[in-house]
């Protein structure tokens, strides 16, 4: 949660500008060894490309999971599936995070089971920007060969069999995230820290720019009831719940 502390939730959007850089956001270390891998084979390797890699690591010292069984592929393209929903819930849901989100994110997985009937999947999203690149060169494709076999997205194609609607958690501005928003196949509500960084307790932090677990359980709750799958009163009752203060700033002015 440093960056947000320096003000710095939003080079990862800068760095969305430039053609040639691989931006990620891992959020484990076995992500880490990945990326670090595929930037050695394709700056060094036997046909080097024109590319450089940019990525962000965290000072917030958290349990290191194991690699999931064929995952390498996603952590470079740009997404995976993480966890499954917890079984016997009425109503689904999928998560994205990246980076140190995955916390938050985890936490309000156990909310929306235990208090709101509610099984969120859990994705991570290791590169907005390659997840867009990708999805740009398809339409591109499509766009230029009518009459041929059109390609899909990655993003669509990994995110198809994900069940209901789609909240994305970033420690970064919302815009990383509404990077992919067109091409996510359901509803989708961005959450991330858009507006000035300030020094406080990691948890203070997150709920200041409304990324933490209980302001995530809320946007799943609006997400299901936009997608016609929940009611705004069970969003209401959530709010309630979680005591959260619907006449605080929005940290995007405050």
């Amino acid at each position: 949660m440093r960056r947000l502390q320096h003000a710095d939730g939003h080079s990862q959007v800068l760095a969305s500008t430039v053609p040639n850089v691989q931006a990620y956001d891992p959020a484990f270390a076995y992500e880490v060894a990945e990326i670090v891998k595929d930037g050695l084979r394709r700056m060094y390797g036997e046909e080097p490309e024109d590319v450089f890699y940019y990525m962000t690591l965290y000072n917030e010292p958290y349990q290191q999971p194991e690699m999931p069984e064929g995952v390498a592929e996603g952590i470079v393209r740009g997404a995976y599936k993480f966890a499954d929903a917890p079984e016997g819930c009425r109503h689904r849901a999928t998560i994205l995070f990246s980076g140190s989100a995955q916390g938050a994110t985890g936490d309000a997985q156990q909310l929306l089971a235990e208090h709101h009937d509610v099984g969120a999947e859990l994705w991570i999203v290791t590169s907005y920007k390659g997840l867009r690149e990708d999805a740009l060169s398809a339409e591109r494709w499509n766009r230029l060969h009518p009459t041929e076999q059109p390609r899909t997205a990655y993003v669509t194609e990994t995110l198809a069999d994900a069940e209901g609607p789609f909240v994305a958690v970033t420690d970064f501005m919302k815009a990383v995230p509404d990077q992919i928003a067109r091409w996510v196949p359901g509803t989708f509500i961005p959450l991330g820290t858009d507006g000035y960084g300030r020094s406080d307790t990691r948890a203070a932090l997150r709920r200041h720019f409304e990324v933490d677990a209980r302001n995530i359980v809320v946007a799943v709750l609006q997400a299901l009831a936009q997608a016609g799958e929940g009611k705004q009163e069970a969003v209401a009752d959530a709010i309630a719940r979680y005591e959260l203060d619907t006449e605080a700033p929005d940290s995007r002015t405050a």
